[in-house]
């Protein structure tokens, strides 16, 4: 929904007093599973607008976040080579691993390129035939398919010096995990970017077998705050089903070819989340047909094991067990200019969002 000036104003206002008329006092917990949702519900003060008796929960939305150290030590190995470029999007740069993070393996010499796209590093490979060039695969369904493309591409070309060190992770399911778990959500706030792929159906289970609220929700404030009123009127009827807020972008069959690329390339893969630890078929593998593109089998790469920054709670943030103030690294020695964990690095992710806006948004 896109309104601006007066209209707006007076729409999110209609929307508020409706989200307080129709909740009726009654408490109502629902939890956002997206960081671009979560950094708009941060910056437009989306939790002033609403009732008390609605609380909104940060989950792990941000792919930077759930992102291992073990991943992040495995990129810093491959970049100590001499004989390796690594490409990565600038978010993974800050990141802290076990004992350093990319920017400061740069510092020391490492060749660690930011790029754009996953095409750039395919062309820096094709320019570099005397270079490994190695792409650090992150995020949800909205980018492996990008990744995908890139590997049949590498393929089809015969870039034999291009491979991805792939994290790739799906959105359903640490949703059931999430569901399964002690947290008390009535509803989720589902991922517009990722639904875009994936569309209504993957999501089904959550009302069906768990009995949880879900909206399909668009990015601006018009579009969050008409998720929340259509997330409160299912469970005050307690009748739960998947509803497309987003149906400007969102089809219910989500995209087809963007599938079939990730199904071409792709094989589900146990995969590690930060905070929520490993979870069944919730990650994406290359496949063998491309193992000569998998950074992971092509290195057999080695690591002592990973370490956690002492006092960081960056974990029980990302599964919306704490809110990030109850962090005692908050603000204090972590801070998005000396980040101590994920959570303040990423521009989308909670800790940054409640550093940057929290005065906005308490």
């Amino acid at each position: 929904m896109t309104l601006k000036g007066e209209d707006a104003v007076y729409t999110a206002q209609r929307l508020a007093e409706l989200i307080n008329f129709e909740a009726a006092n009654m408490p109502m917990a629902f939890m956002e599973v997206c960081g671009t949702h979560t950094m708009a519900i941060a910056r437009n003060g989306i939790k002033s607008l609403l009732p008390e008796c609605i609380r909104l929960i940060s989950g792990p939305g941000c792919p930077v976040c759930v992102t291992s150290n073990e991943f992040l030590d495995k990129a810093i190995a491959l970049a100590e080579r001499s004989d390796v470029i690594i490409c990565t999007f600038g978010d993974m740069i800050r990141v802290p691993g076990s004992r350093c993070s990319l920017e400061e393996q740069r510092g020391l010499g490492s060749d660690i390129r930011i790029v754009g796209s996953t095409l750039d590093a395919l062309a820096l490979a094709d320019k570099n035939r005397d270079k490994d060039i190695v792409f650090l695969g992150i995020g949800f369904e909205t980018t492996a398919p990008t990744v995908a493309a890139a590997i049949i591409e590498a393929y089809n070309k015969r870039l034999d010096n291009f491979s991805v060190l792939c994290a790739h992770k799906v959105m359903p399911q640490p949703m059931k995990a999430l569901s399964e778990s002690s947290l008390n959500i009535d509803g989720y706030i589902l991922p517009g970017h990722v639904s875009a792929i994936i569309g209504e159906a993957p999501y089904s289970f959550l009302a069906d077998d768990y009995n949880k609220a879900c909206v399909i929700s668009g990015f601006e404030p018009l579009d969050i705050l008409e998720s929340i009123l259509r997330l409160v009127r299912q469970v005050r009827k307690g009748f739960f089903f998947i509803e497309n807020q987003y149906v400007r972008v969102v089809k219910p069959q989500g995209n087809p070819t963007a599938q079939e690329l990730l199904s071409q390339v792709f094989e589900p893969a146990d995969a590690e989340w930060r905070g929520l630890g490993i979870i069944a078929d919730s990650g994406l593998a290359i496949r063998d047909e491309y193992a000569q593109f998998d950074a992971d089998k092509k290195y057999q790469i080695s690591i002592a094991p990973p370490i956690e920054p002492p006092g960081c709670r960056c974990g029980e943030v990302l599964t919306g067990s704490i809110t990030p103030d109850l962090c005692g690294l908050f603000g204090t020695s972590c801070t998005p200019m000396h980040p101590v964990g994920a959570c303040m690095v990423s521009s989308e992710g909670s800790c940054a969002a409640h550093y940057r806006y929290t005065l906005r948004d308490a």
